[in-house]
């Protein structure tokens, strides 16, 4: 499956860039954003359908900020009907059927299983509601397509994992692959990015499709390969996630290691940034949540408003899935998040306080990266 026709790489020196960007955004869904008149479509609903509760982001960041953008581009007319699947498949199909049901004007789907929702998605449209995915590209007769680049999201994995092993980096290297659930198409991109850094310089010798994202799995994954390569000839581990970076970060206190390999993440979760800091797990990726979301309620609105997305710069990328090809998309850019620049990146952007990520349990490695409250 072809994911992108087009994308931009990018670089931790363009972070400032894209994450000031995403600082503007934020604020743009808080000061009354829209300054148009009101118009006779701004009485919008906008279904939101998100698949878990395990990754913090979707109930901290994704549903408030785009309840409060749509909220925004409406003069606070609009409003969104919220569903969360908690990683049931079917729970998301009658979650959908119900927003059909009620008739609202435009969902917002992240699919729990791409194919699976195909069905839901082909009787919105045939219902005359659009459905634009957001975050994982769900199949069927989608609109449109909004989520960040996630082979780039891979690729800086990969990339920044290489680092850590440093310029001797070769064959005798082993390295655990710990990849997303089978059933989020964003997985196997993420893969995919990850193996274009590492494939013929490192030994992939062990990889896993984890169930549900769930990190119970890949704790239980991970105690697989400790006990089948031993501790000792690991020298790293793709993890596609924070929250499985913790239970592979488990697995290993479980079997004794003190001294852990590099460990990589995504999400830049509050939990991840802190064993960032205290050494515990290599890196994350910080993807700027502000700016994809916002994005998908812009999407939504627009295409309740009859406004064309592409021709209004919306949508300025195109992606193939399974079922369709050439869906407008936007792709929005990530950065490796690593002890060296999260000042530079959550902290500035007000992901999180320094507060919040210096108590008094990682008090002494925060005032050692110049992180004071």
């Amino acid at each position: 499956m072809s994911t992108r026709m087009r994308r931009t790489a990018i670089s931790v020196a363009a972070s400032t860039m894209i994450l000031s960007l995403a600082g503007c955004s934020m604020l743009n869904a808080t000061d009354g954003g829209n300054t148009a008149s009101p118009t006779k479509t701004d009485d919008v609903t906008v279904g939101l359908l998100l698949p878990e509760k395990v990754n913090s982001r979707y109930e901290k960041f994704d549903h408030p900020i785009i309840a409060a953008k749509v909220a925004s581009l409406t003069h606070g007319k609009g409003r969104v009907e919220y569903a969360n699947a908690e990683q049931d498949a079917a729970r998301q199909t009658g979650q959908m059927q119900k927003m059909i049901d009620d008739k609202v004007d435009v969902i917002l789907l992240d699919a729990v299983d791409s194919h699976a929702i195909a069905g839901e998605v082909k009787k919105a449209k045939d219902a005359g509601i659009p459905v634009i995915a957001y975050d994982r590209l769900a199949e069927g007769p989608i609109e449109a397509y909004v989520s960040f680049d996630n082979e780039l999201v891979g690729e800086v994995q990969g990339r920044t994992l290489l680092d850590a092993l440093g310029s001797r980096a070769g064959s005798a290297d082993q390295i655990v692959m710990m990849n997303g659930s089978p059933t989020d198409p964003n997985a196997g991109q993420f893969k995919q990015g990850a193996l274009s850094e590492l494939s013929n310089k490192v030994t992939i010798a062990k990889s896993y499709d984890t169930k549900d994202w769930d990190p119970k799995n890949a704790q239980a994954n991970m105690a697989e390969a400790i006990a089948a390569l031993g501790a000792k000839k690991i020298t790293g581990v793709y993890s596609a996630n924070d929250a499985m970076a913790g239970g592979i970060i488990k697995a290993f206190k479980a079997a004794g290691v003190t001294d852990l390999p590099p460990i990589t993440g995504q999400d830049a979760e509050l939990d991840a940034v802190q064993r960032i800091v205290a050494g515990d797990q290599y890196m994350s990726v910080y993807k700027p949540y502000p700016t994809e979301a916002e994005a998908a309620a812009e999407m939504a609105v627009a295409k309740v408003q009859g406004r064309d997305i592409q021709f209004d710069a919306l949508a300025t990328d195109t992606v193939d899935s399974p079922t369709d090809k050439e869906i407008p998309a936007q792709l929005v850019s990530v950065v490796a998040l690593t002890k060296s620049n999260i000042k530079s990146t959550v902290v500035k952007d007000g992901i999180y306080k320094t507060s919040e990520i210096c108590t008094a349990k990682y008090a002494s490695a925060c005032a050692a990266l110049g992180l004071t409250k």
